[in-house]
């Protein structure tokens, strides 16, 4: 019998028989059902706590939005994604107040110099938002890989306003996460920030100095 064989067989004669999983009480992560603008409401003002900038859109408008905040950072690239939407219809609108549009459409190993030194933004979309921290969640995939939002100075996240959540429990049960999940899900709050042994906080030592955010209402 191994080590572990052992161990499970003396938890079962201490419980004289087999293991049973303990029901589960969330009800403590339960909390007032929010309306969709309460939770606008919240999660801006959490996000924007830890330095988080976040723009109100509609689907008509959100390019607009996104070409004057690029122009006023002087961006002279956006990354994007190839298959996605967002991309997709950043390619198709043959704008010319944007900056020069990239694709992630080959392996880290071939460009991960012009990753890392030369992209100025990068736009992802997320899987929705958690108000009551002001988190967006993001499953990486192999159209938008986690470095999308992780290496570019600047990253412009698009949110749904409906796809906003009260809590990351509810998040979790409306998205059916234990049905299966990615090998890697972000949650983002704010930009990359450190602290020193001194606890002088900087932004932007390891990751993107600025996160801004366009909800979609």
């Amino acid at each position: 019998m191994s080590s572990r064989e052992t161990i499970l067989q003396r938890l079962r004669n201490r419980t004289g028989g087999a293991l049973t999983v303990p029901e589960c009480d969330f009800s403590v992560l339960e909390r007032p059902d929010w309306s969709t603008t309460e939770r606008v409401e919240r999660f801006e003002k959490m996000i924007e706590s830890v330095h988080g900038e976040v723009h109100h859109c509609t689907e008509d408008s959100w390019m607009d939005r996104l070409a004057e905040i690029l122009a006023s950072r002087g961006a002279r690239n956006l990354l994007v994604a190839k298959a996605h939407e967002i991309g997709q219809s950043l390619r198709s609108a043959g704008r010319n107040d944007l900056p020069e549009l990239l694709i992630y459409d080959e392996p880290i190993e071939s460009w991960q110099a012009h990753l890392f030194y030369e992209v100025d933004a990068s736009i992802t979309s997320t899987r929705g938002g958690i108000a009551e921290t002001g988190s967006l969640i993001l499953w990486p995939t192999v159209d938008e890989p986690r470095l999308m939002s992780l290496v570019a100075p600047v990253h412009i996240a698009i949110l749904k306003a409906p796809e906003l959540y009260t809590t990351f429990h509810e998040a979790m049960k409306a998205q059916n996460w234990s049905s299966g999940m990615p090998t890697n899900a972000l949650l983002i709050s704010g930009p990359s920030k450190t602290a020193d042994i001194e606890q002088t906080l900087a932004y932007g030592v390891h990751g993107p100095k600025e996160l801004i955010v366009l909800i979609i209402e």
